[in-house]
């Protein structure tokens, strides 16, 4: 058992704070939730920082970037907020203390002073960009022409939860393999630069001939060693030159177009992009938004050029009062599954619904193509290093086989 700090609204917007015991954080805000209250915080007790600590914190605060996470937790906490019931100046106000990011602290400031002083929260948030991203600010002004805010920002909530969650699992999943390259591509390079060349004036000093394959593994060790400065240089320029190339609107497409057809990574971004467009669209409907407007957010959202030029296609046709499933399948970027699925919701009049269904089902695809990714990646990348490895092994015995006696 645990003792946990809560903070939280009852039914009549008054802000209560105590502490429990439960197992885990869940037990405490299912229980706080059967007693009628709103849980804004939940922390174990022990796991803040206090002291002289709190000010090194404060000071590291101020430097901090708003990140997604930050997002997420101010979405919550003001749908838990409105849902009990309290104002939305008086929400953003106590949402300015319980924010921990200074930074966001200070925008949601700004923001409440822009809702009191009869501003609307959309235009509040919209003096913002680089913290509130169109879709996010689209969705508020919706929902308050509609006098749903309430729902809407549940929605957002919903939106920013699930997109966060896949996220998080995609990168939970490569941090392995990505550990693997780093440790293995630092083990050859200190072989490479330290444990070669020792030998290298070892075999110099016999004077005799080596095998090609020691000979090659020196020469390579050896240009490391003195011309280290000029592979770095390489490879910044080769870095900048790519970073040159891509910020081009031809070269982002055609490296975009590239990438769609990667083996087993291309699919796995073809469906990345079309659950981002299928669950920001549909979020983007369902919440009042018209479609129309919906596919200009989308368009800027999507990171794939060649899905992205898509858009204006798809907004076109609509226009023209073809629907959106006709203009998809002319794009011929997505897949036969979600076109079907489209479709269906474009007949049926749920088309929100079934956009969401759509992600719903490729989120599920995604977390499986990763899955199988790592399964080959993790076997190919020990095979690939174990090759190295053992190449430098077995050309440094076959110098130390050939050579009769050895002077020491």
């Amino acid at each position: 058992m645990g003792l946990y700090v809560y903070k939280a609204y009852d039914k009549a917007g008054n802000l209560v704070s105590g502490t429990m015991e439960a197992n885990e954080r869940a037990s405490v805000i299912s229980k706080l939730q059967q007693s009628n209250f709103y849980p804004l915080r939940i922390e174990e007790e022990g796991t803040g920082s206090g002291g002289a600590s709190t000010s090194v914190a404060d000071f590291l605060f101020k430097f901090k970037l708003v990140g997604t996470k930050d997002i997420v937790t101010f979405t919550q906490q003001l749908t838990a907020l409105l849902e009990a019931g309290v104002q939305l100046d008086r929400s953003l106000t106590i949402l300015t203390e319980l924010t921990t990011n200074k930074k966001l602290a200070d925008v949601i400031r700004q923001a409440q002073q822009a809702v009191k002083g009869g501003s609307s929260f959309a235009d509040a948030l919209a003096r913002h960009p680089r913290v509130f991203s169109r879709l996010y600010i689209n969705m508020i002004r919706a929902g308050e022409s509609g006098g749903v805010l309430e729902l809407v920002v549940n929605r957002l909530a919903e939106f920013l939860e699930d997109t966060q969650r896949l996220k998080d699992d995609i990168i939970s999943a490569l941090i392995y393999p990505a550990l693997l390259t780093f440790v293995g591509g630092l083990a050859v390079v200190i072989m490479l630069t330290f444990v070669v060349p020792k030998f290298s004036q070892l075999f110099a000093d016999t004077g005799q001939a080596l095998p090609m394959a020691t000979q090659a593994l020196l020469a390579v060790s050896g240009f490391i060693t003195h011309y280290w400065w000029l592979i770095l240089l390489g490879i910044a320029a080769l870095a900048l030159g790519f970073k040159h190339y891509v910020s081009t609107e031809s070269g982002k497409l055609s490296w975009d177009s590239f990438k769609l057809k990667w083996p087993l990574f291309g699919d796995l971004i073809r469906k990345i992009e079309i659950s981002r467009f299928s669950r920001t669209l549909g979020t983007l409907i369902q919440s009042g938004v018209p479609i129309l407007q919906g596919l200009i957010i989308v368009k800027e959202i999507i990171n794939n050029l060649l899905i992205s030029q898509s858009m204006v296609n798809i907004h076109s046709g609509l226009k023209e009062g073809e629907g959106i499933s006709a203009p998809l399948r002319e794009s011929g970027v997505f897949p036969p599954l979600a076109l079907h699925m489209i479709s269906i919701g474009e007949e049926t009049g749920k088309l929100d619904t079934m956009l969401l269904n759509v992600a719903n089902t490729y989120d599920v695809e995604i977390r499986n193509s990763v899955k199988r990714l790592i399964a080959f990646l993790e076997p190919a990348l020990i095979f690939i290093m174990g090759i190295t490895v053992g190449f430098i092994v077995v050309a440094m015995l076959l110098a130390v086989f050939s050579i009769n006696d050895i002077p020491f």
